[in-house]
C-alpha cells in the first residue's frame, strides 16, 4: 500500500477540516504517498499542505462528460492502491469505481455507497462530534484495515516559516499603515455565500466592546465582492485603528496574512477554518441548526483556542444570528482574549 488518493472537492472550510486526518495518515505511515483531488479554488492551499504529496485538479463542471473523463484518466494513470473519499457524492463514487481503485473507503451514507467496498457508518447528520473528527475516524479505519499502528497528530496543522510570517507582517504594516507594537485582531464580516452571519451593527458593537478593553488594531478582511461591506463596517466603528484588508495576492498570500493575526473572529467560513489550521485563537458565530452547530464545525486549532456562539436552540431562530446578544457574548469574549493576550 503505497499510493493513496484522498477526496475533498467542495469548499475551502470543508477542505481544511481534513488536515488532521491527513496528518494522522502521514504521521502513522510516513512512506505513504498522498494525492488529493481538489477543485482549482482550494488547490493553492493543497499545494502547501505538508501532508499532501501531489495535487490533482478536479473537473470544473462535474456534469460535463468530457471533463469527467479527463479527471478519470488522470486518476487511472496514477494506479492508486486506495482512496478515501472524505466527501461522498455520486460523482466521487462513480469516479473512483470507474478508475478501478482496489480499496475504496467512504462514509456509509446515501444509495451509491455500494460503489465503495469499504465503508464506515458515521451518522454525520446527528452532529455528535466535529467534522474533522469524523474525517479522522475514516483515516483511522484505513490504518486499521492495513494493520498500521496509529500515531495521533496535534495542532498546528499548517505552518509558515517564521521568516515568512515576519516578512508578511512588514508588508501588511506598510499596506495597511499599521504598526507591530499592538496586537492584530482580524474580523471577517463576509459569509462566503454559505454560512449565516451577524449583522454589521452586531460586528460594530462587538469591535467597540473589544476596543473598550484592549488597545489593538482591528483588521477587517474581505473576500471577493465583500470589500464594500467591510468598508461599511469600518465607517460604523469609525476608529483610526480599524483598517480594511481587501487586496491580496491569492489564497496562500491571504493565509500568510492570517498567520500574522493574534486573534480571528468570523462566522463559520473558510477563513475561520484556515485560521484554525494555523492554530490562531478564534471566535466563531454559528447557526443553532443541528447540521451547522459549533460542535460539528469547530475549527482545528487547539481545544482551548476557540469559543463559539449561536442563537437559542429554537426552530424559529436557529438560522438567525441577529438574535445573538453581543453584550452577553462580550462577557465571555473579553476573558478569552485576555487569556490569549496575557
Amino acid at each position: 500500500m503505497q499510493k493513496l488518493l484522498v477526496i475533498r472537492n467542495d469548499k475551502l472550510g470543508d477542505f481544511m477540516l481534513i488536515f488532521p486526518a491527513l496528518a494522522l495518515l502521514k504521521k502513522s505511515y510516513p512512506q505513504l504517498k498522498i494525492s488529493a483531488l481538489v477543485p482549482a479554488y482550494t488547490a493553492p492551499i493543497a499545494e502547501i499542505c505538508p501532508y499532501i504529496d501531489e495535487v490533482i485538479i478536479d473537473a470544473k463542471n462535474k456534469k460535463n462528460p468530457a471533463e469527467f473523463d479527463r479527471t478519470l484518466q488522470l486518476i487511472r494513470a496514477q494506479k492508486f492502491d486506495a482512496v478515501i473519499s472524505f466527501f461522498s457524492t455520486w460523482y466521487n463514487a462513480k469516479l473512483v469505481w470507474k478508475a478501478g481503485i482496489k480499496y475504496r473507503l467512504a462514509p456509509a451514507t446515501k444509495l451509491f455507497q455500494f460503489l465503495y467496498n469499504h465503508r464506515l457508518t458515521q451518522r454525520r447528520s446527528r452532529s455528535e462530534k466535529a467534522e474533522y473528527e469524523y474525517n479522522m475516524d475514516l483515516a483511522r479505519q484505513f490504518l486499521r484495515d492495513h494493520n498500521i499502528p496509529i500515531i495521533e497528530p496535534s495542532a498546528p496543522y499548517l505552518q509558515f516559516a517564521k521568516s515568512a510570517v515576519e516578512n508578511q507582517k512588514i508588508l501588511l504594516s506598510e499596506q495597511l499603515n499599521i504598526k507591530q507594537d499592538k496586537k492584530w485582531l482580524f474580523v471577517h464580516s463576509g459569509s462566503g455565500g454559505s454560512a449565516n452571519n451577524l449583522s454589521l451593527q452586531q460586528y460594530a458593537d462587538l469591535i467597540q466592546g473589544i476596543l473598550r478593553e484592549f488597545d489593538c488594531y482591528i483588521i477587517l478582511t474581505a473576500g471577493p465582492n465583500e470589500e464594500e461591506k467591510a468598508r461599511q463596517l469600518a465607517n460604523l466603528v469609525s476608529r483610526p485603528n480599524v483598517v480594511v484588508y481587501a487586496k491580496n495576492n491569492g489564497l496562500v498570500d491571504f493565509a500568510r496574512s492570517l498567520a500574522c493575526a493574534d486573534l480571528y473572529i468570523s462566522g463559520s467560513t473558510g477563513p475561520l477554518h484556515l485560521s484554525g489550521a494555523l492554530n490562531i485563537p478564534t471566535i466563531g458565530f454559528y447557526p443553532s441548526r443541528l447540521s451547522a452547530i459549533p460542535r460539528r464545525w469547530r475549527p482545528i486549532n487547539a481545544p482551548d483556542y476557540h469559543i463559539a456562539f449561536c442563537p437559542p436552540f429554537k426552530k424559529e431562530v436557529e438560522k438567525n444570528l441577529t438574535v445573538i446578544s453581543i453584550a452577553e457574548c462580550l462577557k465571555d469574549i473579553i476573558p478569552f482574549i485576555r487569556t490569549h493576550w496575557h
